[in-house]
């Protein structure tokens, strides 16, 4: 049977762990190398649950916050990815059931303030929801961003 994405939140394993990449790994062509922290899903969701209206985030911030605290170089940009979005999905999970428990996920952007596909929705909602509380959405070719993002950052 699938997981829910409140069950995907919850199931931390071993996270979170911090592992040092060597300079040729692979890995580090990528992402660098250092310390690197694979933070757990509930990290991320405790953080963009924090992010008052009218007020924003990216996840290079949310990464960078998470790499200080637990004293890493640097916070793997996948799991990062995929974890935020995990939180987003729950989230709707939980408001489809009358839960009271929300996670402001729209207030999460990707880097640069572009708007995330991925969230519940897509694209169309998280501009819905951002535009409701006062933010500019501006299209440049194919993608969508907050006009003046840094404006509202919220400082973690």
């Amino acid at each position: 049977m699938k997981k829910s994405f409140n069950e995907k939140l919850r199931n931390a394993g071993d996270l979170p762990k911090v592992e040092f990449i060597e300079p040729d790994n692979k890995m580090a062509k990528r992402f660098g190398s250092g310390n690197m922290l694979v933070a757990a899903p509930m990290e991320y969701d405790e953080i963009m649950k924090r992010i008052p209206e009218g007020k924003l985030i990216t996840s290079d911030e949310i990464r960078a916050f998470l790499a200080r605290k637990h004293k890493a170089d640097f916070t793997c940009q996948l799991t990062a990815g995929i974890f935020i979005n995990v939180a987003a999905n729950a989230a709707k999970e939980r408001e489809n059931t009358g839960s009271g428990d929300m996670t402001p996920y729209w207030r999460t952007l990707k880097k640069g303030g572009e708007l995330n596909e991925k969230y519940p929705g897509g694209i169309d909602q998280q501009m819905f929801l951002l535009e409701a509380e006062g933010h500019e959405i501006v299209k440049k070719g194919k993608r969508y961003f907050v006009k003046d993002f840094e404006e509202a950052l919220y400082q973690l």
